[in-house]
């Protein structure tokens, strides 16, 4: 497996481990509609949450979250809406997150949630 695609893979383990420490209900992970995918669709009683994980192995090229571009979050936006398309009835809200996801050269990370980001 090429390392930037166990990076992402590593990173959004910790962000599932990271949105159930935060009593966020998992749906799906990775799910996806034609060529358009929702890292993590997540719930809590009161909003359904779509969340795009980001990792970097460094903060050398930018944060993570800035690699969620307008193109991204159309996309994340259309499978959403195809999501919701098939639910028995819509939740009450509905929030796009970000979870932003930087290693350090000691191995350790930084987390950053960045509720309703978009």
């Amino acid at each position: 497996m090429a390392s930037h695609i166990a990076l992402g893979k590593k990173g959004e383990l910790i962000a599932q481990e990271f949105l159930l420490h935060q009593q966020y209900k998992i749906l799906a992970v990775n799910w996806r509609h034609k060529r358009r995918e929702i890292d993590i669709i997540a719930a809590k009683p009161d909003c359904l949450v779509f969340v795009e994980v980001k990792t970097l192995a460094t903060d050398l090229f930018g944060w993570p979250e800035q690699h969620v571009d307008a193109a991204k979050r159309r996309h994340i936006q259309a499978a959403a809406n195809v999501y919701m398309d098939k639910l028995p009835r819509l939740p009450p809200a509905i929030r796009f997150d970000v979870i932003s996801i930087t290693f350090r050269p000691d191995g350790e990370y930084e987390l950053v949630h960045f509720e309703d980001a978009f």
